[in-house]
């Protein structure tokens, strides 16, 4: 009952961060698209510093943006910052729910670091309040000079994605990295630009001239934010794509899906001015296939593995143990049943309803098995049944030889 209520406690948790990040992404993406696309006012009114019509809905509207503060704060003022806050809460508590309650699952990884369960739930934790020290510190020292600033911050976001690919399993490298980056949007609204826009409602309040510097680190802070925008969403994602974090160089794959993510979103910021960009959207594209293109798995005719395993051990087919299903079945049993069965003993259920406690289910996901275990030696998560080498090998010549011979048992 313990596994049941955990998993529905992470079905909905999941649930409210994704509904909550859509609410707030959208929100984010109008606002830019808004103000990019804003013209001079049809009346030649001084006051308004540009406007946009649109219809909508079976609507016309028409919304306005004005040189400084109006005359008259209104009674009903808007604030963007509850989509943000509880995108980051939420994200948090599931972060926790799922990662940090369990850290040699999911953070640990034997091959890539030697952090005990604490140590690693403590540098998660760390890295995501340094990412957001690291990155303010470099924007209150640059100040305005946007280019130096915008190179400073690059060279932040590669040096996380370097150290949690040092530091942790690839999956929860990744995982993390989007964490850390959606950590700095949520701290740049809760540090920044809602503070800067309640210091100048508080003026106008009291009838004092609006300073305009938390107006426009408020602004700076909110066009970083819609960069990060697509790269976090990319790092969510690819948790399910393991192809990617179980790469030997899986920080520079991450570091050139991010690049790209960002030039693509920079072609429709530019879009919404009026221009064109196509060279972004062109430059952005071709990361992507020169990335997948880089991703491709190959394999030799004499390696048990590909060449993109992070621990590529290479042996002739005839040093390979010979094996059959049962014996496969054996090593199911000891190291992936915990997890994959009709009643797993770590979980509620079977992840992707994957089990391997019968025979007839492990033959038919025979590739799958070796892709996962084999090749990309993401399986068992943190290798946290101690499957052997000897076994991974065993797993590769039984796949092998029943994907030539389908009779093979």
């Amino acid at each position: 009952m313990a596994d049941y209520l955990l998993e529905s406690l992470g079905l909905l948790l999941r649930w409210l961060h994704i509904v909550a990040a859509i609410a707030w992404i959208g929100e984010s993406f109008y606002f830019v698209m808004l103000d990019r696309s804003l013209k001079p006012a049809a009346d030649g009114d001084a006051a308004i510093a540009g406007e946009q019509w649109s219809v909508h809905g079976g609507g016309f509207y028409r919304k306005q943006k004005l040189v400084g503060a109006p005359a008259q704060m209104p009674a009903d003022l808007h604030w963007s910052k509850w989509k943000a806050y509880t995108t980051w809460l939420s994200g948090f508590a599931l972060l926790s729910l799922l990662y940090l309650s369990s850290p040699q699952m999911y953070l640990v990884d034997p091959g890539v670091n030697a952090l005990g369960s604490d140590q690693a739930v403590l540098a998660a934790i760390a890295l995501m309040v340094l990412a957001w020290l690291g990155y303010d510190l470099l924007c209150r020292l640059c100040g305005f000079r946007e280019g130096l600033l915008g190179a400073l911050v690059a060279l932040w976001v590669i040096g996380l994605c370097l150290a949690c690919t040092g530091l942790f399993a690839g999956r929860a490298a990744y995982l993390l990295v989007g964490a850390a980056l959606g950590t700095i949007m949520a701290a740049n609204v809760f540090f920044v630009i809602i503070p800067g826009q309640r210091r100048m409602v508080a003026a106008l309040g009291r009838g004092e001239a609006v300073d305009p510097v938390p107006g426009l680190r408020g602004k700076q802070r909110s066009v970083h934010n819609t960069y990060f925008t697509l790269p976090v969403v990319f790092a969510m994602l690819s948790v399910h794509y393991a192809t990617a974090y179980a790469h030997p160089h899986n920080a520079w794959v991450l570091i050139l899906f991010m690049a790209a993510a960002a030039l693509i979103r920079q072609f429709f910021v530019v879009w919404h001015s009026g221009k064109r960009a196509w060279g972004l959207l062109g430059v952005g594209s071709a990361i992507l296939l020169a990335t997948f293109a880089w991703l491709a798995p190959t394999r030799n005719a004499t390696s048990a593995v590909t060449p993109n395993s992070a621990v590529a051990a290479p042996m002739h087919a005839t040093e390979l143990p010979a094996a059959d299903t049962a014996e496969i079945q054996k090593i199911m049993k000891l190291h992936c049943t915990a997890c994959h069965s009709a009643q797993p003993s770590l979980m509620a259920s079977a992840p992707k309803d994957l089990r391997l406690d019968e025979a007839q289910q492990i033959e038919r996901h025979a590739a799958l098995i070796r892709r996962q275990v084999v090749d990309l030696r993401i399986m068992p998560p943190g290798n946290i049944t101690s499957l052997s080498e000897a076994e991974r090998l065993q797993i590769a010549r039984w796949a092998d030889t029943l994907a030539v011979d389908p009779a093979f048992k």
